[in-house]
C-alpha cells in the first residue's frame, strides 16, 4: 500500500518506567505548512502483576531469559495493538510505530536496550512496524534520550517549554534557534515504589504526601546529587535511581508516608528550577494529575502551568512516538544532537514488515 505522502495514520506504542501499561493512540499527522495532528482513540493496556514484577526485574535476570522476555513482550504488545483496532474499528493504519519497554539505559557505558522491539510484532499484527528509536543515537555518542523533543518543536511549538512527569520529569524548550532537553529528576518511579509499600498502586492525588511531614533534611540532600549540577545534555535511567536515590533515601529510615512527602517536594522542588524562567508551560504524564504536586508547582510558577486535554495529559509520549516513526518512514530527522549530545542529528529507527 502506497502511503500518502503527508497524510499518516499510525498507531503510537509507549511503554514507561512507571510500569502502568501500555499506552495506545491512534494518530493521524498531515502536513501542510506545518505538521497538524489528531488523536482519534487512545487507551492504556494496565500490566497484571505478573507484567509488573517481570519489567521490573528485567535488567536483573539473565540475557538468554531476557531475549525471551522480549519476545514474550512484542507477543503482549501484539495482542493488545490487536485489542485496540478490534475495539476502535481502526481501518487503514499505515504502520505502529514503538517505543518498547526500557530495560538498560546506560549511555555513558555506551548501553541502551528496549525490549519488545521485535519482527515478531510485525508478524503478529501484519502491520508495518518502527521501532527500536534509542540505540542508533547512543552508537552515535548521544544519550539516546529524550527523544520527545522533536515533537515538541513540530507539533507544540506554541508554548514556552513541554514538561512531561512520568517515571521522570523532563522538560523541552527553544533557546536561540536550539531545541533543549534533559530530563529534571526522578519522579512516578519513586513516589509509586514507595506507594506499593502501602499497598497502593500509587499516591492518588498526593493525599498521602499532603497529610504528611517533610523531612527537611533528606530534601536538602535530595536537592543537592550531583546530577542536578551537570549541565545537558543529560539523562536518567533506573540504575541512578537504584545507585543514588534509593540508598539515600533508605538511609534514613523513614516510614513511606513521610518519604512520599518528601519526595514530592523535591519533584516540585526540581521542576519549579528549571521551567521558572519560562511561560505557557505545557504538563503533561501521569504526574499532572497529582492534585498536591500541582498545587506545590503552581507556588511556585503561578499561572505558568497548562493543563491539556485529559488524552494529551496522558497520551502525549505515545503521540510523539508515532511521530518519531512517520519521520523515520520519510527518512527525515527525528533525533536532535543539541539534545542527545549525538555527533550529529539523524533519522533513527528500523523497520519491520510483515
Amino acid at each position: 500500500m502506497e502511503i500518502p505522502q503527508n497524510n499518516y495514520h499510525v498507531l503510537g506504542l509507549m511503554s514507561g518506567t512507571s510500569l502502568d501499561g501500555l499506552d495506545i493512540v491512534e494518530a493521524k499527522f498531515t502536513k501542510a505548512t506545518k505538521w497538524n495532528f489528531e488523536i482519534l482513540n487512545a487507551k492504556t493496556y494496565s500490566y497484571n502483576l505478573f507484567w509488573q514484577r517481570r519489567l521490573a526485574e528485567a535488567h536483573r535476570i539473565q540475557p538468554k531469559k531476557r531475549l525471551q522476555l522480549s519476545k514474550d513482550f512484542a507477543e503482549l504488545s501484539a495482542k493488545y495493538c490487536v485489542d485496540f483496532i478490534n475495539e476502535f474499528k481502526c481501518d487503514k493504519i499505515d504502520f505502529i510505530s514503538a517505543h518498547g519497554h526500557t530495560v538498560f539505559h546506560q549511555p555513558d557505558k555506551g548501553i541502551t536496550l528496549q525490549i519488545g522491539n521485535e519482527a515478531l510484532l510485525a508478524q503478529l499484527t501484519q502491520l508495518p512496524v518502527i521501532c527500536d528509536f534509542r540505540v542508533q543515537d547512543v552508537q552515535l555518542g548521544g544519550q539516546g534520550a529524550p527523544l520527545v523533543p522533536i515533537g515538541d518543536q513540530l507539533l507544540f511549538q506554541n508554548y514556552g517549554a513541554c514538561l512531561n512527569i512520568g517515571g521522570f520529569a523532563n522538560i523541552s524548550f527553544q533557546n536561540a534557534g536550539r531545541r533543549i532537553a534533559y530530563d529534571i529528576c526522578a519522579a512516578n518511579k519513586v513516589t509509586n515504589f514507595y506507594a506499593q509499600q502501602l499497598n497502593l498502586d500509587y499516591d492518588v492525588d498526593g493525599k498521602i504526601a499532603e497529610s504528611s511531614p517533610v523531612n527537611l533534611n533528606l530534601l536538602e540532600q535530595l536537592n543537592q546529587l550531583s546530577y542536578f549540577n551537570q549541565s545537558p545534555p543529560k539523562s536518567l535511567g533506573l540504575e541512578w535511581i537504584e545507585s543514588e536515590v534509593f540508598p539515600l533515601i533508605n538511609s534514613f529510615g523513614l516510614p513511606p508516608e513521610h518519604i512520599l512527602a518528601t519526595f514530592t517536594h523535591h519533584i516540585a522542588h526540581q521542576i519549579a528550577l528549571n521551567t521558572k524562567d519560562f511561560d505557557n508551560v505545557l504538563i503533561t504524564g501521569g504526574g499532572a494529575h497529582n492534585k498536591y504536586l500541582f498545587k506545590l508547582l503552581e507556588q511556585f510558577l503561578k499561572d505558568k502551568l497548562i493543563l491539556p486535554s485529559h488524552n494529551l495529559i496522558a497520551f502525549k509520549e505515545a503521540l510523539i512516538f508515532a511521530f518519531l516513526g512517520v519521520l523515520r518512514h520519510r527518512n527525515e530527522i527525528n533525533v536532535l544532537a543539541d539534545v542527545t549530545g549525538a555527533k550529529q542529528d539523524h533519522s533513527s529507527g528500523v523497520l519491520f514488515y510483515p
